[in-house]
């Protein structure tokens, strides 16, 4: 009889931490198209992939990008390969554009070698590794962790008291 308020707790739960996701954390690429790896050194080379699903595209892919030439992906295959130009900025992200009948989307190619997401006009340079921030500490927003903190609250609170409003506990 325990396992009915146990698994509402936990579906609650689940439905509470999923709200807390921000939207940009949920991908747009709905098509399945990927680059890989998704940081690569100049002159070094990328697999550019489609998926073949049904929600995905089923006739041929054109991939653009300006670190490397146009790429084709025939309607029977699922990859291709392309090698980044090798005067392509380190640190840099570029937007590779894939483009399938009406459906297209873009992901992001890292080139390795630079500091952070955004390269300055200062010449690159190794300091070494930069270490701390890691996923802990970068974007640490307070509001919505409270808010997230408050949403599952709810959730659990509300689960009991119907669990308990249900079998009677509670002296109503």
């Amino acid at each position: 009889m325990r396992a009915i308020p146990v698994a509402s707790v936990a579906l609650l739960g689940a439905a509470a931490l999923s709200a807390c996701v921000p939207a940009g954390a949920v991908g747009s690429n709905t098509f399945g198209f990927t680059v890989s790896p998704a940081t690569v050194a100049p002159g070094g080379e990328v697999t550019l992939g489609v998926g073949r699903t049904a929600a995905g595209c089923h006739g041929r892919v054109t991939v653009t990008s300006p670190v490397f030439d146009t790429v084709t992906i025939p309607r029977h295959e699922s990859s291709a390969t392309a090698r980044v130009d090798r005067d392509a900025r380190r640190g840099a992200v570029y937007r590779v554009t894939f483009a399938c009948r009406d459906k297209s989307g873009t992901v992001d190619l890292t080139i390795a070698g630079g500091g952070s997401h955004h390269p300055s006009d200062e010449p690159w340079r190794s300091k070494g590794v930069h270490a701390g921030e890691g996923g802990s500490v970068a974007g640490f927003d307070l509001k919505q962790i409270g808010l997230g903190a408050a949403l599952i609250a709810a959730a659990v609170g509300t689960a009991y008291h119907l669990s308990r409003r249900r079998s009677g506990e509670d002296g109503a």
